[in-house]
Formats: C-alpha cells, sequence, structure tokens
C-alpha cells in the first residue's frame, strides 16, 4: 500500500502541481504561502493514503487539504478584512468536489509572473517553478547560472508577488507586448527542458505535452500575434521529431541519422501551417526564425533546401537575438555552408566567458576539430563536452565518436556539424 500511496502522491504532483497552485495563489495572492500548503498537502496525503487508500479523485483532495492549511495559517496571523474574502472561497467545498471543477488558472498566473514589480530576468524562470514545479536546480540548468542563485532569485521574486497585491488574469490587449515575451520564453523553456530529457525525473513527456499545451493556449488567444503562432510552429516541428531522437536501444540519434518514418507526419504539416500563418503578418521575430531553422531542416532532408539558406536564417536570428545557441547553431550551419574553418571561425568570434559552460560549443568545437585532422586538439574538447553532457546517451554518442577519431587518427570523420552540435540542443 505503502507503494501504491506513494506512486499515486508522485503521479498528481507531476501532473498537477502548477494547476493547484495557480487556483490556489490567485486566491490568496501568494504564491510561496501557496506552494507551501500544497507541500504540507502532499505530506498529509502520503500517509492518508497508505492507510485508507488512494481517493477516487486525488487532485481534489489535495486541493481541499491545502485549501484547509491556507486558511488556518491565514487565521493564525489574524488577517481580517484583507482576508476575509480570500477565507470564504478557501472554506467552501464545491471546487474539491469534482477535478473537472477545478479551473486551470496556469496561464493566469504566468501573466501575474510578467508584473513590473518582477524584474525581467526572473520572469520566466518564476513561471517555470511556479505554473510547472520544476524545480529550481533544473531552472538553473536550463538558464546557466548556479541552484543557489536561482533559488534566493525565486524567493525573492515570490515575495514581491505577494507584497504587490499582483491581480490575476488575461491583460488587457494592450499590455500584452510588454508581457508576451516572458511568457513565451517560459513556455520555450519548459519544452527544453523535456527536449534536453534532463535526468532529473518528473517525466520529460509530461513537460513536453505541458509545453506544447501552452504554446496552443497563447496561439488561440492571440492568434494575430506572429511571435506567438512562431513559437507554436516551433515547438510542434521538435514534437514531431522527439522520438525518433532515440533508437530502439535508447541510443541517442542525431537529426542527420534519424529515421523520417518515425517523424509526425501530422505534426510537421501542423507547424508548417501554423508558420505560413505567422509568416502573413510580416513582422519576424526570435521564434519565428527559430521555427523557419526547423523547417529547413526537416526540408533538407527531403531534398528541398540547403545549408546556405540556413545558415542566413541565423544570420536574421542572432541579428534579433544572438542568444548563445543561435551563435552556436550558426556556427554549425557556416561549416556546412562553407566549410569546418568557417565553422569554426564563428565558434571562435563567441567570447570564451560565454562558451565555457555550454555544452554544444565544444561538442562542435571537437567535431570541427577532427574533421580538419587537428585530433590532437579535438580530444580535450570532446572530453569536455562528454564532462557537460547531461544525457547519458548523449554522452556515450560522443565517446562514440572520440573512440572512433583516436583510431582513425588523422583521417578526417565526415560526419556533419549539425550532428554534433545537436549532441546537446533542439537542432537534432
Amino acid at each position: 500500500m505503502t507503494n501504491g500511496a506513494r506512486a499515486a502522491v508522485e503521479q498528481v504532483a507531476r501532473t498537477s502541481y502548477g494547476r493547484l497552485v495557480a487556483w490556489l495563489a490567485a486566491a490568496t495572492r501568494d504564491v510561496a504561502a501557496a506552494e507551501d500548503a500544497l507541500a504540507e498537502a502532499l505530506a498529509a496525503a502520503l500517509a492518508a493514503w497508505t492507510q485508507g487508500g488512494v481517493p477516487d479523485r486525488p487532485e481534489a483532495w489535495l486541493l481541499t487539504a491545502a485549501r484547509r492549511r491556507l486558511a488556518d495559517a491565514a487565521r493564525r496571523k489574524r488577517v481580517r478584512l484583507a482576508a476575509g474574502r480570500t477565507l470564504e472561497v478557501l472554506a467552501g467545498d464545491g471546487l474539491a468536489a469534482d477535478d473537472a471543477a477545478i479551473p486551470d488558472r496556469r496561464l493566469e498566473l504566468m501573466i501575474a509572473c510578467t508584473h513590473p514589480a518582477i524584474a525581467e530576468a526572473i520572469r520566466a524562470p518564476l513561471m517555470l517553478q511556479v505554473v510547472l514545479g520544476i524545480d529550481a536546480a533544473r531552472i538553473a540548468s536550463a538558464f546557466c547560472v548556479t541552484p543557489a542563485a536561482m533559488g534566493q532569485a525565486l524567493s525573492r521574486a515570490k515575495t514581491r508577488l505577494r507584497d504587490a497585491g499582483v491581480p490575476f488574469g488575461v491583460p488587457d490587449r494592450a499590455e500584452w507586448p510588454a508581457r508576451l515575451g516572458a511568457v513565451l520564453d517560459a513556455v520555450y523553456a519548459c519544452y527544453g527542458l523535456a527536449w534536453d530529457d534532463l535526468p532529473h525525473g518528473g517525466g520529460p513527456g509530461d513537460l513536453a505535452r505541458e509545453g506544447v499545451w501552452l504554446a496552443r493556449v497563447i496561439a488561440g488567444l492571440l492568434p494575430d500575434e506572429p511571435e506567438a503562432l512562431g513559437l507554436l510552429a516551433l515547438v510542434l516541428f521538435c514534437e514531431a521529431r522527439r522520438d525518433a531522437r532515440r533508437g530502439a536501444d535508447g541510443r541517442y540519434v542525431p537529426l542527420d541519422a534519424q529515421d523520417t518514418g518515425r517523424w509526425v507526419r501530422n505534426l510537421l504539416a501542423e507547424a508548417e501551417t501554423v508558420l505560413a500563418r505567422a509568416a502573413r503578418a510580416g513582422r519576424p521575430g526570435r521564434y519565428q526564425l527559430e521555427a523557419a531553422i526547423q523547417s529547413a531542416h526537416v526540408a533538407r532532408r527531403f531534398g528541398a533546401a540547403d545549408w546556405t539558406a540556413i545558415a542566413r536564417l541565423y544570420d536574421g536570428l542572432v541579428t534579433l537575438a544572438p542568444s548563445l545557441g543561435a551563435l552556436v547553431g550558426r556556427a554549425a550551419a557556416l561549416a556546412e555552408a562553407d566549410g569546418p574553418e568557417a565553422g569554426l571561425a564563428a565558434l571562435d568570434a563567441i567570447p570564451r566567458d560565454m562558451a565555457e559552460p555550454y555544452q554544444p560549443w565544444w561538442a562542435l568545437r571537437a567535431d570541427l576539430l577532427m574533421r580538419l585532422g587537428r585530433c590532437a586538439k579535438a580530444s580535450p574538447c570532446f572530453g569536455r563536452a562528454i564532462a557537460l553532457a547531461t544525457d547519458p546517451a548523449v554522452r556515450a554518442f560522443l565517446a562514440e565518436r572520440a573512440r572512433a577519431m583516436r583510431a582513425a587518427r588523422r583521417r578526417p570523420a565526415r560526419r556533419s556539424a549539425g550532428s554534433a552540435v545537436a549532441a546537446g540542443g533542439r537542432r537534432s
């Protein structure tokens, strides 16, 4: 019974954490308190379900338990006038009668996280934690900062949300331009964590589904916003190919070696349609260009595009959004279009302090040096790429490449730079 109860608690925590926190925080305006109450409810559930069995509606059980804890905390603090309505809402039992009656307020909570009281740099990470239940360590890895720094920043942001009394709700269209970027970034980061298959548990497939679902919701709310459409197209392109990144034995399969028969054709077709809708607006942006690059990679596999076109798309992307991932992707494309020396020069142009912790930079550098016959220089780069890889399958892939290089020594391997950079990025 203990194992069954634990599995049930873990399952509902994975699938419903953000939904429950969003509802509780909407009532209290205190995200940290909502998280604490839900954590206590989860602990109580483990004990209660071990003894009495898993309830028919575990999500509703948790919501009721967490609401009672919030109400008790409000009474203890003697919050009267300000908490009066909150206590009424938290004390009610109507919403707990049926899981379907619990409103999904995650998008509203994401909007609340873009309030001017919250620093821009922490808005997307805050959404990932409070809306999707991703822990600070995983978020820190996605944003290339230390877990301690991320944890402190998230704690401060939650305090600001509470102190500012930020209202929940979808704002007027006039407010969207200033808020949309952080929301799109958070959704993409959510999907990216699933794509990278970080070995932290929690079900990468669940995160992928959340990312696609949120992208669909935002595009549905803003059907004329090209960047919202661009993000949806981007995650659909990626999702269509996600399963093909692994062989039957679990090994990593780079883009150029993937079985196109395993790509989900209806998702690819939908992505192309959505991207075309975005392009008609005539307002290119980061996510539209990212999606266009994905589209070009797909077309290239069917003989309808070339690396020169992909390199030009990257030129536009690094002009609009010169992220480290975009710069490394551009270097990979240049290596294929103009030769390994051109790719290596583009890598060398990236500031070393930025590149040091970035695994795809090392993977691509190792690949290009190997192709140029500079095996002595490539070997430590392979070592660094392997050490930075978080996915065991990617580590095995790179280790095999390094062994093949050592066996061949000075005979350049004709593998694509795209394959190397893919061993750590969403272009695989």
